[in-house]
């Protein structure tokens, strides 16, 4: 069991980031939430197999087709027990 956060930084706001996430994330297995940020980048908790979690984060690198992904800085995180994968904000 894996857990990470992750800030996506670039144009990831208002071209459908979260929604991507969250549909990658699932058929993925990996449970957590992603949400908008106040500074424009989206930060994501994820959870669950080491692959899974890691292929998530390879995947936010280059996001949806309409995003413009600058950055992602990954840190480790303490697993919460998420049972899904949801949009919080």
């Amino acid at each position: 069991m894996k857990a990470i956060q992750a800030r996506v930084t670039g144009l990831v706001q208002g071209v459908s980031f979260r929604w991507y996430t969250q549909e990658q994330a699932r058929s993925l297995g990996v449970a957590g939430w992603v949400r908008n940020e106040p500074d424009g980048s989206v930060l994501l908790h994820a959870e669950g197999e080491d692959d899974a979690v890691d292929a998530l984060v390879a995947w936010c690198a280059s996001g949806p087709s309409t995003a413009k992904v600058g950055d992602v800085a990954v840190r480790a995180a303490t697993p919460t027990g998420a049972a899904s994968f949801d949009v919080t904000g």
